[in-house]
Order: structure tokens, then C-alpha cells, then sequence
């Protein structure tokens, strides 16, 4: 089986060739199964791989959405970065919606700047600040609660720091965020989104995350993005954000956070197109 695909940066930064976080999108890959899904995601070893499929629910292009581990119902730099590739093959224009497991997206295009709607957010658990803070290698007092879970489709835990120093200096303890697998968080792993507000409409935040054994870095992350819309939100703010993540691991990304009064929450950042290729299965 031959297969098409093309490598994207989602949440790139102008004239930053190796900004954002990189994206594998395989094209016309109705015809796999789930494990070959599996093995091609593992295979190119980024956060996630996607495969077009079929659209359900009248949408333009169906979506499935895999890290090296499992499947994710979403992911926002994914989507982005489909929709991309979507519009690349004249399946659609600058306005279009991508369904995946965890429903249908609306995503739309100014450029080269894609920009997400995401679903509803739910506030789905709370924990105690300590604990989280442990889980990154902070003290307590580096954080501001409440620290919940939140979910738009993926769900993740959402943490205020007190300091972007504490951003900066956390450190992801594999041991200790296993203790939250299994409670909604994606795949059966744990994801910290760390974050704190910089200055007027800007914030900067870190993706601290399960994988196997170990815990690692996610260089852009829409999804917690998303949720962190959700909570602010939920704490009745609304407004335009943007947010630096990624330069901790080299990666770095630009991501627009915009919460209108009403509590709906965009995602929007920009995309490069950085190569294509042909695997044989």
C-alpha cells in the first residue's frame, strides 16, 4: 500500500522555519486499519499523525487524530494543520469542518492562519494545588488555585503559576503524574498545562505530559489551549490572549487564545507547510 503524506508546523512563527509544533498528515488513508493507524503514528514518532477518512455528519473531511501511544478524540494543532492540508488538495476553501471522534470542528483560514472553534468546556475535577505542584517540580506556593480538569475533547489538567520563573523552571515528574492517569486525561496519560499571564493579553505556557515511562514537553499545544479558554471562561473572563509555548524545547509557537463574552473559545495560529513524501506499507 502506498501512501501520501505531508509535514506541517502548526502555531509556526514568520520567517521561524523550524517554529511550531511539526505535524504528519497522512492523506487518503481510508482503506487502514487502526493498527496500521497506530504503527505509521508510531512511526513518525511526533506528537500526533493524522488520517483523512471519510467525513461523518456532512462535515468536509474526516479526521483521525494519533499520538506514537493511542488515539486522541482531539487535538488542536492537528485540526489546524488537516485543515491545512484539506484546503491543499481543493477539498475545500478557507471555511470548512473537520469531524473527528469527538465531534465536528469548524475551522477557518485567513492566509495562512488557521483558526478553531472549540466545543463547549466542561470543569470536569478538581485537585489539590500541592499535589499538582509536586507533579512538576514546583512548591505549592507557585500556584494559584483552583487547579482543575478541563475538557473541550481532550481533557488536561489546567494550572495557574504565580510567576512565569515557575513556568520556566518546572520539570515533569513521570512517577508522580501517573497518579492522574485513568481520569479522563488523554489517552490514559497525564497532561499539565502551565501557564501564566505575562503581561497585558499575553500569557506564556508549558504542556508537561505522560509518555510510557517518561514525561516530556509538548512544543504547541491547541487542545490544552482550548481548555484553558474553557477555564478562564468559567471564571467569567473573556478576551484575546497570545500565548508563547514551545521555547523550552526548542520548538518555539505562537498560539491566539480569544474568549468572547458569551464563553466561546477560538484557537487560531499559524501554518507551515514544510515537505512532503510516500511511505509503502
Amino acid at each position: 500500500m502506498r501512501l501520501t503524506y505531508r509535514l506541517l508546523n502548526v502555531f509556526a512563527r514568520t520567517g521561524e522555519p523550524f517554529s511550531g509544533n511539526p505535524l504528519c498528515v497522512v492523506l487518503q488513508a481510508q482503506d487502514l486499519s487502526d493498527e496500521q493507524m497506530q504503527g505509521v503514528a508510531r512511526q513518525f514518532n511526533l506528537s500526533e499523525t493524522t488520517f483523512l477518512v471519510p467525513a461523518a455528519d456532512g462535515a468536509d473531511a474526516g479526521v483521525r487524530i494519533f499520538t506514537p501511544n493511542y488515539e486522541m478524540a482531539f487535538a488542536g494543532h492537528p485540526t489546524l494543520g488537516t485543515a491545512h492540508a484539506v484546503r491543499a488538495l481543493g477539498l475545500a476553501g478557507d471555511s470548512l469542518r473537520l469531524s473527528m471522534p469527538a465531534g465536528t470542528i469548524p475551522v477557518t483560514a485567513d492566509g495562512d492562519t488557521w483558526t478553531l472553534t472549540a466545543r463547549p468546556g466542561v470543569v470536569q475535577a478538581d485537585y489539590k494545588v500541592d499535589e499538582i505542584a509536586s507533579c512538576v517540580g514546583l512548591a505549592a506556593e507557585d500556584l494559584i488555585g483552583p487547579v482543575q480538569q478541563v475538557s473541550t475533547g481532550s481533557a488536561q489538567v489546567i494550572a495557574r503559576a504565580t510567576s512565569v520563573e515557575a513556568v520556566r523552571r518546572a520539570v515533569g515528574d513521570a512517577a508522580l503524574m501517573r497518579q492522574f492517569a485513568g481520569m479522563g486525561t488523554r489517552g490514559g496519560e497525564t497532561l499539565v498545562y502551565l501557564w501564566c499571564e505575562t503581561g497585558e493579553g499575553e500569557i506564556e505556557a508549558r504542556a508537561l505530559f505522560t509518555q510510557g515511562a517518561a514525561a516530556i514537553e509538548d512544543p504547541a499545544t491547541g487542545s490544552a489551549c482550548s481548555n484553558l479558554g474553557a477555564w478562564l471562561a468559567d471564571k467569567g473572563r473573556s478576551g484575546t490572549w497570545v500565548v508563547s509555548q514551545g521555547a523550552q524545547v526548542g520548538r518555539p509557537s505562537t498560539l491566539l487564545l480569544d474568549v468572547d463574552d458569551e464563553g466561546t473559545v477560538e484557537v487560531g495560529g499559524l501554518v507551515r507547510e514544510l515537505g512532503e513524501g510516500v511511505i509503502e506499507l
